[in-house]
């Protein structure tokens, strides 16, 4: 049992032989004591007193002396200030904690077996007209992260992607590409597929405003210039080829698609994120017409006058939502429906997890109440992990005008930057090779972009500050993976001394205050992975993982490891390094964050 719990075992047996009564657990409170009175648990004894018939200090003091007295190995001392009982625990409790917590590879984590609930978590959902940009890394990054917090909890995890390979915006590409692409392709260009595609896709952007520009000036209407322009009209005849299954339209369409499903890999491996399954929009489609079709056929929607279909959400609070148009063709909410179609088809999902934008919050309310209506069992309480906005300091980012915030270039700055300015560090490392001086720099880049993005609550709109998130002091990632490097290199001094981590610690050695602290801090992780899970917020992790290296520096510079006269103490000390880095490493791993060795 934990110290937690055997305070609050002991407090009930107490509360029974001084008053004669039984209490549930939930009754005995406890909480951490004010750093202001000695102790590290306070029992707080006010729901106590009807039973106990006393004052709140009478009381108090006698839970103390009889949890010192009955239990001498659990509770070294106490005070007792009205009605709080500050608790100061048996130093050997401290130290089996922490030979728990240090033998535990997986501290805090709990096993997943086959009848663990079965989450689904789509993220990334990209257009096949452009390449990644600085939005969908943060999606990216949020959906690893929650899906790795969720596995940590206990539950078996899906990871979806969506991916949007059709529609106008795609047939735009196209026809750009077979205008003004002389047959160019990712290898005679030297680009990557998604590059080439984006670019296109902003050709079309560009040739399409001179049209338009043309036509008001020879007199039309702006408003009418804009459906009257040639390429416009042309990328919509080939909308309508596509959807005929026009066997030259679909051929380059899988070619160009094909093109940028390549470039995306290579995004997506240097992120360090991946997927169990991926969907395409092409193929959910039709089975989203036909589940709307059933819905009308059952009652719940109804068609208008002129073909369309709609679902009347008026009853819920909401409005009217178009299904079906009046020529048949589908929404972005008839795709949803098709595609949890065939993923329930797939997977016996428990729980469904959208992480996307929350300038779609309206839509997934409306596609909650809609897959309820339809059957499925996890549509009322799907889960829509809505995210703000993330920008640079120079402003927003615009993806039509090609002056998107590209992922691969952010990526790529990071590493170059990260290398830059841990080059000091770096070259006093004995024996260091250029391949491990790119591998530290790819680490600490990526570890940088990643924390800096993740320890902001989802929820938030976020400035993402490129230099400042490479920082090696403050809440950053590079702080943290240095005081991991340095952990390791204190724990590889020490075997090169002959010196090694009992299996037993030391149970009588002297704790300070900092490194009951510490161990404290660090049995603390389980509750802050339940609160990851709980409220899906990976910066719950993060943010512990920050305040856990910051407390390990400030013991490392008040008390020494490896000079430690004390083997007892140098023991613990060593026990407690190797604690902090292994907790460090797993909770940065929940982030997709890696952590090097040396630096």
């Amino acid at each position: 049992m934990s110290i937690h719990e055997n305070i609050i075992a002991a407090a009930i047996s107490g509360v029974k032989e001084l008053y004669g009564a039984e209490v549930p657990e939930k009754m005995i409170q406890l909480q951490e004591t004010r750093p202001e009175f000695e102790g590290e648990l306070t029992l707080v004894v006010f729901p106590l007193l009807k039973l106990s018939r006393k004052s709140p200090e009478a009381t108090a003091q006698e839970l103390g002396e009889y949890l010192t007295d009955k239990c001498p190995g659990l509770i070294r001392g106490f005070n007792a200030v009205k009605g709080f009982l500050n608790l100061s625990i048996a130093t050997a409790q401290w130290i089996k904690l922490l030979e728990e917590i240090e033998h535990s590879p997986k501290f805090g984590f709990l096993p997943v077996t086959e009848q663990s609930p079965l989450v689904m978590i789509e993220y990334s959902s990209p257009n096949t007209n452009k390449p990644l940009h600085l939005g969908h890394v943060r999606n990216n990054l949020l959906g690893w992260a929650l899906a790795q917090v969720m596995e940590a909890n206990g539950n078996r995890v899906v990871k979806t992607n969506i991916v949007n390979d059709r529609g106008i915006h795609i047939c735009k590409s196209m026809l750009a590409w077979l205008k003004y692409g002389n047959g160019e392709t990712p290898e005679s260009s030297g680009k990557k597929g998604d590059h080439l595609i984006g670019d296109y896709y902003v050709a079309f952007d560009k040739h399409y405003r001179e049209e338009v520009k043309e036509l008001v000036a020879g007199g039309m209407d702006e408003e009418k210039a804009k459906q009257e322009a040639p390429l416009i009209k042309e990328a919509h005849d080939m909308l309508v080829r596509w959807e005929q299954n026009d066997p030259e339209v679909r051929g380059l369409w899988k070619k160009m698609n094909d093109w940028v499903y390549a470039g995306f890999d290579e995004t997506y491996r240097a992120l360090g994120v991946g997927f169990d399954k991926i969907y395409y929009e092409s193929e959910t489609y039709l089975e989203g017409r036909e589940k709307v079709e059933e819905g009308l056929a059952k009652g719940f929607f109804y068609r208008r006058e002129d073909g369309s279909v709609w679902a009347d959400l008026t009853k819920e609070g909401l409005d009217e939502k178009l299904l079906l148009r009046s020529d048949g063709t589908s929404v972005y909410m008839t795709q949803d429906i098709g595609t949890a179609k065939l993923r329930f088809q797939d997977y016996p999902i428990d729980k469904m997890i959208y992480v996307v934008g929350n300038e779609q919050n309206y839509h997934f309310q409306v596609l909650s109440i809609l897959l309820d209506k339809l059957g499925f069992k996890w549509g009322r309480d799907l889960v829509h992990f809505s995210y703000g906005m993330v920008e640079l300091p120079n402003g927003k980012m615009k993806s039509r005008e090609g002056t998107v915030v590209d992922a691969d270039d952010l990526v790529a700055t990071m590493i170059k930057d990260a290398r830059r300015m841990s080059e000091d560090k770096i070259k006093k490392l004995e024996g260091i090779t250029e391949d491990e001086t790119a591998e530290i720099a790819r680490i600490v880049g990526m570890g940088a972009l990643k924390y800096f993005i993740l320890k902001v609550d989802a929820r938030k709109n976020m400035l993402f500050n490129p230099e400042e998130s490479i920082d090696f002091n403050g809440n950053t990632g590079p702080f943290i993976q240095y005081t991991y490097a340095r952990i390791r290199s204190i724990l590889r001094k020490a075997r090169e001394q002959g010196v090694v981590i009992p299996e037993t610690l030391p149970a009588t050695a002297e704790l300070s205050g900092k490194e009951i602290s510490l161990i404290r801090h660090l049995d603390g992780f389980t509750a802050t992975l339940r609160q990851a899970g709980t409220d899906y917020n990976p910066a719950c992790i993060a943010n512990y993982c920050y305040e856990l290296v910051k407390e390990y520096n400030q013991f490392y510079h008040d008390f020494s490891v490896l000079r430690e006269e004390d083997a007892d103490k140098k023991a613990v000390r060593l026990a407690l390094s190797s604690a902090v880095a292994q907790i460090v490493k797993n909770g940065m791993a929940l982030l997709g964050i890696e952590v090097p060795e040396r630096m």
